[in-house]
């Protein structure tokens, strides 16, 4: 009977251990997920974005899991073969739903945007534009994913989802501070974006008074915080569109203000006497002496000048960036490991649509209390041991 005696006080002290010291703590928010396809005039891509499901203030705190380029040309140019241009998504769509729980492909709000490429069609053909768009909504739609549809995206929208990107991988609309709070920075760190695809160009910035034209305005909350932006985006006016007009094939639709200057070594914050200076002593060597100099690049190595003297032109002449204001322009590809481009501004301005969830809350104990029950919990489980080996043996015996 004082084995039995010990055990249960030795077991009543485990349970008030495990009631009475206990106390709820918040785990970690689950995981909520976003698939972007940026159909651009001569690529699509694929973009798969996370975020606690919790959210900041109403937005997501979006990272970016996953970048994949899908084979072939931009949708538009499926235009005698429409089927194709849906199939071709499916790759890069297989290689994003591995990364997505089962129980959450269903959940997962997928979207395409089209840009210039699509915006050029439809104006010259706008029932092959149509065919496009619905055979990519018939692929995309019978994925088993949360498709939200497939839309010719205006260039305004191209201009002020990029900004917000940009900004965003900056850290200038939210920031982790030392305090472990979410901090909003001051509105004058914010930059403006400069952008230049395969067929068109945008700028977009935070100007010092009021738009006047109301439709190069762009309004937003994220965060908790509004913002009113000027956008412009110049159809035709970009890479491949300019190169064209000057008889040379062009099939690239990347960030090409980085990746001309990248190739050209001015992406370091040199003067605008040195970004002139190089482009214009690269365009005056000889063919030969340029092959020579890079080996391997012949695919775009023919359009490196034309397209340097544009946009030395279009930043200079254009966009009015002078010897002073040149060095404030930073020439990109990724801001803080994130693609830079239009689409993860579109899913940051998404989450906001999508209900917050609260995180669940659990019982915890700290260390020292958690060791005194297992103690006593083993204590009672040998005193119950040794008191039914004692019975035992009485009844053997």
């Amino acid at each position: 009977m004082a084995l039995l005696g010990a055990s249960g006080v030795a077991g009543l002290t485990a349970l008030i251990l495990l009631l009475v010291e206990a106390a709820s703590v918040l785990l970690p928010a689950d995981l909520k997920f976003g698939i972007v396809f940026d159909a651009g005039s001569s690529h699509t891509s694929l973009f798969l974005y996370q975020w606690p499901a919790d959210k900041e203030n109403g937005t997501g705190v979006v990272s970016q899991a996953l970048a994949c380029q899908v084979e072939g040309p931009g949708i538009s140019s499926y235009a005698s073969d429409p089927a194709q241009a849906g199939e071709s998504l499916q790759g890069c769509l297989e290689e994003a739903l591995v990364l997505i729980p089962e129980a959450q492909r269903r959940k997962t709000p997928t979207f395409l945007g089209a840009t210039a490429g699509m915006r050029l069609l439809r104006q010259k053909n706008s029932s092959q534009a149509r065919d496009i768009f619905a055979a990519v909504t018939q692929v995309l739609g019978r994925s088993p994913v949360d498709f939200w549809g497939a839309e010719l995206l205006a260039g305004q929208d191209e201009g002020a989802f990029g900004w917000i990107t940009v900004n965003y991988g900056l850290g200038m609309l939210v920031k982790y501070s030392f305090t472990g709070e979410w901090i909003r920075p001051p509105e004058e760190t914010l930059v403006g974006a400069l952008d230049m695809g395969g067929a068109s160009t945008q700028i977009t910035f935070v100007p010092g008074g009021p738009i006047s034209d109301k439709s190069t305005q762009a309004d937003f909350r994220l965060y908790g915080s509004d913002y009113s932006v000027y956008t412009h985006s110049y159809l035709c006016f970009g890479r491949d569109q300019m190169l064209s007009r000057l008889l040379i094939g062009l099939v690239q639709a990347f960030s090409n203000f980085y990746y001309t200057f990248h190739f050209l070594n001015l992406t370091s914050g040199q003067p605008l006497s040195t970004a002139n200076a190089t482009i214009w002593e690269f365009c005056q060597r000889s063919w030969k002496l340029v092959e020579a100099s890079y080996p391997g690049q012949d695919r775009w190595l023919r359009d490196y000048c034309a397209s340097g003297l544009y946009i030395l032109t279009l930043l200079r002449d254009g966009y009015g960036f002078s010897e002073e204001t040149w060095p404030t322009i930073q020439f990109r590809k990724q801001a803080d490991g994130i693609d830079i481009g239009w689409t993860l501004g579109y899913m940051l301005n998404l989450t906001g649509m999508i209900p917050a969830e609260a995180p669940a809350q659990w019982r915890a104990q700290s260390h020292s209390i958690w060791v005194a029950t297992v103690v006593f919990l083993v204590l009672t489980l040998v005193t119950v041991l040794g008191a039914a080996s004692v019975q035992l043996f009485w009844v053997q015996d």
